[in-house]
Formats: C-alpha cells, sequence, structure tokens
C-alpha cells in the first residue's frame, strides 16, 4: 500500500477488527496498551478506534506528545529569552500558546517582543544571516525526531561561522520517561504502541529493553488506522502465542538501527543532560539533551546566563496524570471548562499532539459523552 486512503480501508479495518476480537476472546482478560505517541493518540480519537474494539482492549496515553512536556519553568525561560533587548525569539508555532506565569510567548509577541514561529531551525538560522545586527534565539523542542535538525542547523551556523545564533536546548530522550513510567508503582500495563516517528531515527531495536528487562510487548506503528489495528493485532498475538518481543509495524518507513547519519550528527552536536524536568513527572536523570563543548558557543543557557525557573506547574491541571496514563483527560477537574483549547491551563491542552486537545476536539468530553459518540 502507499496511498493514504488505503490505510484507511474499512474492509480491511473491519478484517483486522475481527481478528482482533477472536484473539482477545481467547486472552479471557483486559489488556491496556499505552500509545505513547500523541499522534497515535489523535488517530485512535478521530477515527473512533477506541469502540470499534472490545471492552477488554483499553488505550492508555503517554508522554510521547514534545509540547505537552516541556515543564512551566522551561517555558518561563523562553518568556524571559523573548523580552531581552535586541532579540529575535524564533520557535515552532505548537510553543507559541503554551502558557508560562507571565503569559505565553503569543501573549509576549503583543506586548512588543519580537518573537516570530518557523517551520524548522533553518528558518531561525536564515533569520540570523538576514539581520547580523541581532541575537537570533530558537526554542529547540522534541524528542529524537526533531533533534537531527537542530544539529544540522547547528553544523551548518558552525561551517557558516555564524556569530549570532543561538539554540535554547529543551530536546528530550524517548527512553528514560518509558523506564520512569514503568517503575512507577500501581500503573499496569500490558504492552506499548512504539513511537513512529522516533524510531525513524533511533530505530525499532532502541525499545529491546521494555520486553529484555521489563517482560513486555512494543510494536512500532504508523500513524494511520490500519496501522494502530494492526498493532493491536500484532501485540495481542504476541499474547496469545506467548511471546514478548520489539516488533515492527512501521516497517516501510523504519529499520531496526534507525538512521545511522542522524545519530552520528546528534552525537557530535548534542550531550545528554544529567538530569532534566518534564512537566508532571519531576526530574528524570539522562532525560535531555545539552549542547556539546564543541558547540557551546551556540548554547543560549550560557550565553544569556538564563535564570533556568523551576516552577510548579497549574495545581488545576493534572497534565502529568494524563501524560502517564493514569487519568483520562475527562477526569481533570479543569477538562472542557477552565481548560479549554482556546484558553489552556495546561500544554496537554495546547499542542495538537496533546490528549487533552484530542478529547476536547473529537468529542470525548465525559465518558457519557464519549459512549454518545459511538
Amino acid at each position: 500500500m502507499k496511498y493514504v486512503d488505503e490505510f484507511r480501508d474499512p474492509a480491511a479495518a473491519k478484517e483486522l477488527i475481527g481478528a482482533i476480537e477472536r484473539t482477545a476472546d481467547k486472552l479471557g482478560r483486559t489488556v491496556r496498551f499505552m500509545e505513547v505517541c500523541g499522534g497515535h493518540t489523535h488517530t485512535i480519537y478521530r477515527h473512533g478506534l477506541e469502540y470499534l474494539l472490545p471492552e477488554s482492549v483499553e488505550f492508555v496515553h503517554g508522554p510521547g506528545c514534545p509540547v505537552c512536556v516541556i515543564p512551566m519553568g522551561r517555558v518561563n525561560d523562553a518568556v524571559w529569552l523573548a523580552q531581552r533587548p535586541g532579540v529575535i525569539f524564533t520557535t515552532f508555532g505548537d510553543m507559541m500558546r503554551v502558557p508560562g506565569t507571565e503569559g505565553s510567548l503569543l501573549q509576549v509577541q503583543a506586548r512588543g517582543a519580537d518573537v516570530r514561529f518557523v517551520y524548522s531551525p533553518l528558518d531561525a538560522l536564515k533569520i540570523a544571516r538576514d539581520n547580523p545586527d541581532r541575537e537570533v534565539v530558537f526554542f529547540a523542542v522534541g524528542f529524537e525526531t526533531t533533534a537531527p535538525s537542530t544539529a544540522l542547523t547547528l553544523a551548518q551556523a558552525a561551517a557558516w561561522d555564524v556569530k549570532n545564533f543561538y539554540i535554547f536546548c529543551n530536546h528530550v530522550l524517548i527512553n528514560p520517561p518509558l523506564r520512569h513510567i514503568l517503575d512507577t508503582q500501581g500503573l499496569q500495563l500490558d504492552g506499548f504502541i512504539g513511537p513512529g516517528h522516533v524510531s525513524t531515527v533511533v530505530g525499532s531495536d532502541h525499545f529491546q529493553f521494555i520486553p529484555a528487562e521489563y517482560h513486555l510487548p512494543i510494536v512500532v506503528t504508523g500513524f494511520e488506522p490500519l496501522d494502530v489495528l494492526q498493532s493491536v493485532d500484532m501485540l495481542l498475538t504476541q499474547y496469545a502465542e506467548g511471546r514478548c518481543e520489539v516488533e515492527n509495524q512501521y516497517s516501510r518507513v523504519v529499520r531496526p538501527g534507525g538512521n545511522p547519519e542522524a545519530l552520528r550528527l546528534m552525537g557530535e552536536v548534542f550531550t545528554p543532560r544529567e538530569t532534566f524536568e518534564w512537566r508532571g513527572l519531576g526530574e528524570i536523570p539522562g532525560s535531555g539533551y545539552r549542547l556539546s563543548d564543541a558547540y557551546q558557543r551556540f548554547d543560549a543557557e550560557l550565553h544569556f546566563d538564563l535564570p533556568a525557573q523551576t516552577v510548579a506547574d497549574n495545581p488545576a491541571c493534572q497534565c502529568g496524570s494524563v501524560l502517564t496514563g493514569q487519568i483520562k483527560p475527562w477526569e481533570c477537574k479543569v477538562f472542557g471548562t477552565g481548560c479549554t483549547p482556546e484558553h489552556p491551563i495546561g500544554t496537554c491542552m495546547v499542542s495538537p499532539e496533546g490528549a487533552c486537545a484530542a478529547y476536547y476536539t473529537f468529542g470525548r468530553l465525559s465518558k457519557e459523552a464519549a459512549a454518545a459518540v459511538v
């Protein structure tokens, strides 16, 4: 298959659902699979997949939304940088509306700061070359998915000897938060719908620790409805056959070893931090990147002597519990009332990949309302 509509074929979906029902009936118990990536969450709820499957198959949301995991203190640091005299602050569009204690970058822009959203860090580098009398900062966020584009941009900046370009590095790694979740007491999981985008870089073998150390299966998965359904079928089949492995459903894109050139460049430009704070999850050792010694001259945290704020999340927001699968978005006390996409309190409602945004957008406003969607 090579066209999108082929991955949404009703007949193929019906066949997969039948296979899932038969295997689930044989297991005779409820299974809970965590979809790590927010893109999977939106596919599941946009297409109503949760109601096409047996009640014994439950989806649990994970910490794979790159915007959702940025803590309040890092947002405050971004706002602080954006307000420095002479700075042009650049960012991806989905970070513009993430609220900090002094407002969002969009609100800071309205107050006169030169904040610009870009589609690529290379766009930010071009702005720096076009404005040699200004200091240009790029707000780098995302997992290993987006880190290679930042690394490539820094390599180009070094080759061109650009002296007014800086990176506020908030890139994070996928495995440490998964370990954090797997070590959480009382959270029952039976397997993972593995992140497809991250795996294009790190490879499917990157997740071997999950079956090896935690004895749970994981299937690296694409983002169309048939991808998700096939992955559920593969996970259930592993249980039925007594297997526990890493499988790659997204083989049309993902390779076992990932992208060697991207990994090489990331290893040159970045080095793991001792620890990094995650929204709702706290400090997780070795879970974030900083710039390596060879690229420190581009580090905004060092150049601007960043205050490095640690700020508690809004007590009304339960993003952390949503990100670790402990509650459904509608169980948050401000979901759909005090917190909406138009007036978000937490990052899970801001990002296009956030679980709260998925539930709100596709009508899962409560357990009762969700059932009425069927």
